[in-house]
């Protein structure tokens, strides 16, 4: 008697969710993330206006993202505390209405210094927005924590890159206008948010001061939080101090830096997920760290020539977008604690280079050359290297190839044949 076998289904895995099918809470909050990324690029086009009108040198207008990182990195300590205490509605919606009240303020100052303090009260409301808002998306979006920071990065990027334009088009009217001009889109950012996210109640475990510290013990977090501090020394001499020698006006430089932010977008969206899928992610994080360190090489080597310093920004954009990606993705991994406590102690790690570089840069243009701020960036880059290759131990399956991936299987292979 013979028996006819049924062959068994085979198993496949579950469609993956579109990343732009998302929740109304998700996309207004990605919108005010979009606003708030602008203030880093914002600046940009405007500073050697500033320094002109307002008589001041690089290194004191170079304050003005000194001010604003300094704070925003100190006060991300406290972004978990108060978040956990009052709810994310409800820290979102202070850090926005903070930055109304600051960025209107500095557009309304007659001093650099007035700016300056500005621009620190603008880096707290952008700590409390900032932090909370990552973990809000990544709890809120459907789909997978990794599609949750790509669409995270996605609004830095896109955000990144309109500063500048806005920047640059509002310069050529005043300096004072792409303050107002983020005052006024902060507000309707204020707004989206009040609407459309539902209200979050406070979190039934309330962090502490100490438990961002605490968090740092773990070795894969400490690890990606000194290659970020290093690696910011890197991004922000960039940014903080390559408008003084392009020499340009505010709406061409806009537009360099809009280019920069365009392919940092791009790459953080595209080109990154599927470099970690291929090759792994602290392989891809190094290899993109040394990229950015040849290329402010090589404006640190070609200062002078304009045309150089105009492709090595832009060019510079895709290193970070890939870095920017993946390393936020390895932070929320690298220590057992809340993805808020993490972020807040990466972050707190982190600012630390976003805020001297700049200030630094600036002091070793006027008393060095104009040279060595780029050779800063490139030394601070290169120890990012060297930090996340030294510390990979550490981020357990980090630095391996993604399940199913191409490096994946030529892995599998070789230990076939051994």
């Amino acid at each position: 008697m013979s028996t006819t076998r049924v062959a068994p289904a085979p198993v496949t895995a579950p469609p993956r969710a579109s990343i732009l099918k998302q929740p109304r809470a998700v996309w207004a909050v990605a919108f005010a993330c979009v606003i708030a990324f602008m203030g880093i690029g914002l600046v940009d086009p405007i500073l050697k206006p500033i320094a002109e009108e307002l008589q001041a040198s690089p290194s004191q207008v170079s304050l003005l993202f000194t001010s604003y990182m300094a704070v925003m990195g100190v006060a991300m300590l406290i972004t978990g505390v108060v978040s956990t205490r009052i709810g994310a509605k409800r820290t979102l919606g202070l850090g926005l209405a903070l930055i109304v009240v600051f960025a209107a303020l500095a557009g309304s100052s007659d001093t650099v210094g007035g700016i300056v303090g500005f621009r620190a009260g603008w880096g707290l409301g952008n700590a409390l927005f900032i932090a909370t808002a990552l973990a809000t998306i990544v709890a809120s979006a459907s789909g997978s924590v990794a599609q949750s920071i790509i669409l995270f990065e996605a609004a830095l990027g896109v955000g990144i890159a309109a500063g500048p334009i806005i920047g640059g088009q509002l310069g050529e009217i005043s300096w004072r206008a792409p303050f107002y001009g983020v005052a006024v889109l902060m507000l309707i950012a204020f707004v989206a948010t009040a609407v459309f996210l539902p209200k979050t109640p406070p979190a039934p475990r309330r962090t502490s001061l100490i438990d961002p510290f605490r968090a740092l013990r773990y070795p894969g977090l400490l690890t990606v939080a000194i290659t970020a501090l290093f690696y910011n020394v890197g991004f922000f001499a960039l940014l903080g101090f390559a408008p003084f020698p392009l020499n340009m006006t505010a709406s061409q430089v806009g537009w360099i830096f809009c280019g920069w932010g365009v392919l940092l977008a791009f790459t953080s969206v595209v080109v990154a997920p599927w470099l970690q899928r291929r090759f792994g992610t602290v392989p891809v994080i190094a290899a993109a760290l040394f990229g950015f360190a040849l290329d402010l090489a090589a404006m640190a080597i070609f200062t002078e020539h304009r045309p150089v310093l105009v492709v090595g920004i832009i060019v510079a954009g895709a290193f970070l977008g890939v870095n920017n990606t993946l390393i936020t993705e390895a932070v929320m991994g690298a220590a057992p604690v809340e993805r808020p406590v993490a972020s807040s102690a990466y972050s707190f790690v982190r600012f630390s280079g976003g805020a001297v570089a700049p200030w630094a840069a600036g002091k070793l243009a006027e008393h060095v050359n104009v040279h060595a701020p780029f050779w800063m960036g490139t030394a601070g880059v290169l120890v990012a290297v060297a930090t996340i290759l030294a510390g990979r131990r550490f981020l357990v399956g980090a630095h391996a190839p993604a399940p199913g991936s191409t490096a994946e299987a030529e892995a599998i292979a070789v230990g076939d044949a051994d």
